[in-house]
């Protein structure tokens, strides 16, 4: 696995957060109740802020953001979403998880509307790499992989070496 400084641990959690903010009302929307994603980001935006960490506090946000996903409709937008958020608080404690904050998000954002995938989940992609910095983001960007297939899009997490 590969090793990050703090400080790009730090960057990465803090866009890995604005990824899965920016699909939150996709989650809120079907679930007007449920605060567990929105706790998740918060606690790692706390993260960011104070470098103050507790795997407890961490952790419990990371699974219940992970739960609220369980209990959606699988598949969904709003189970993509949630499952943003549980990655991105995740990337306090591993750099890594904020890859699947990203790549939730844009799962999110196909699912949100299938028909315009193509373009919306573009669209996301070029947002999300425009935000992180120059030295992260051809590594990022090159591990999650978009391929339109049959008018739709699918959207993969490439691991391998030094993941």
């Amino acid at each position: 696995m590969k090793k990050y400084s703090k400080q790009d641990q730090i960057k990465m959690a803090a866009w890995a957060a604005d990824c899965a903010e920016r699909v939150l009302p996709l989650f809120e929307a079907a679930y007007p109740e449920d605060d567990r994603p929105r706790r998740a980001i918060e606690t790692g935006r706390t993260w960011v802020r104070t470098g103050v960490f507790r795997m407890a506090e961490i952790r419990g946000a990371s699974l219940g953001a992970h739960a609220a996903a369980r209990d959606a409709k699988e598949g969904s937008a709003a189970h993509f979403a949630a499952r943003a958020a549980g990655q991105a608080v995740a990337t306090a404690h591993v750099p890594q998880h904020a890859y699947g904050g990203a790549y939730y998000a844009l799962k999110a954002v196909a699912a949100a509307d299938p028909a315009n995938a193509v373009v919306n989940v573009a669209t996301e992609r070029e947002w999300q790499a425009e935000r992180l910095p120059e030295g992260l983001r051809e590594e990022i960007m090159g591990r999650i992989v978009v391929v339109e297939r049959g008018g739709g899009v699918v959207i993969k997490l490439r691991k391998g070496e030094g993941f």
